[in-house]
Order: C-alpha cells, then sequence, then structure tokens
C-alpha cells in the first residue's frame, strides 16, 4: 500500500502534538537529573508515569487523526481494510491492543 498522509495535513493536531512530546523532553531531562541526584524512588516513578501519560495520548491523538484522515481517504480510494490493517498492526506496537 502506497503511504500518504502526514500531520501537514492537520497542522492544529500536529501543534498539539509537538507541544505534548515538548513537555514530555522536558520531563525527560527532569527525571535524567532527579536519578543522578538519586532521588527518592517514588518520585522518580511518578515522573516516569506522568511522561508515559504524555505520550499515551500522544499516541491517541493521532490514532484519531490517522482514522479520520488517511483511513476515510483510503477507504473512499477503495483501500480501507489495508490501511485498517495497519493501524491495528501499530496500535499493538503501543500495546493498546
Amino acid at each position: 500500500m502506497e503511504k500518504k498522509g502526514s500531520l501537514a495535513e492537520a497542522p492544529e493536531i500536529k501543534e498539539q502534538m509537538l507541544r505534548q512530546l515538548r513537555t514530555a523532553e522536558g520531563h525527560l531531562s527532569g527525571i535524567r537529573k532527579m536519578i543522578e541526584q538519586d532521588r527518592y524512588c517514588v518520585d522518580v516513578l511518578k515522573q516516569l508515569a506522568a511522561v508515559q501519560g504524555l505520550l499515551g495520548r500522544s499516541a491517541r491523538i493521532l490514532a484519531h487523526a490517522h482514522a479520520h484522515g488517511c483511513i476515510r481517504t483510503a477507504i473512499e480510494q477503495g483501500r480501507g481494510a489495508e490501511a485498517i490493517d495497519e493501524l491495528f498492526e501499530a496500535l499493538k506496537y503501543l500495546g493498546h491492543l
């Protein structure tokens, strides 16, 4: 299947994801410093959970945008089953299935 579509077609989603990823990067930097400073394990675990939450939300936003954009287009072009299978395969890697 030829893969078309990107976040360039959804600039508001792209900006939202970039904001969330920048936030996650900041958290990760802070976590690294916490570990270097031998901070309390539970505090580090809480920060790791915060980053996982951000990444999970980002994945859901992207999957939703993909379904409403790329998959909709694929269905209109008669390639829907292939596109849906591809999405489910990606979701398995994310642990959502």
